[in-house]
């Protein structure tokens, strides 16, 4: 079953240069993979994100992807900060916010968009 196997997000954008930019020297992420004109693979980790071109990116208005940071949350805001990124503030029920972090509990998340509106976060756990 697909229990036992690999996968890999995958987030639609406009602008593919655009999208490499933000995905590879913003975040950091590794390309792997930049074979076809209007697709890249980037590692993450032990996990992959593909990104491609469609009319229909930025669409989704829920998050797409999430990184698990651990108690680097803070250095990882900082940082993503110090690179231009902006991020969300969202009303929650049960929420509370330290800057651009939200608390819920013992879960500590931030939530950032990349330029076609895909909704990115980062969790302590």
């Amino acid at each position: 079953m697909l229990g036992t196997r690999d996968v890999t997000a995958t987030i639609a954008v406009k602008d593919i240069a655009r999208a490499r930019h933000f995905y590879q020297e913003t975040l950091g992420l590794k390309l792997v993979d930049a074979d076809e004109p209007e697709a890249l693979l980037f590692r993450s980790g032990n996990s992959t994100v593909l990104v491609y071109e469609s009319r229909y990116a930025g669409s989704n208005q829920a998050t797409a992807l999430t990184w698990v940071v651990g108690d680097d949350l803070d250095q990882e805001v900082a940082l993503l900060k110090s690179k231009g990124v902006v991020f969300g503030r969202y009303e929650l029920p049960g929420t509370t916010r330290e800057g651009e972090v939200h608390l819920s509990g013992g879960t500590r998340a931030a939530w950032f968009m990349d330029a076609d509106g895909n909704i990115l976060a980062m969790v302590n756990r």
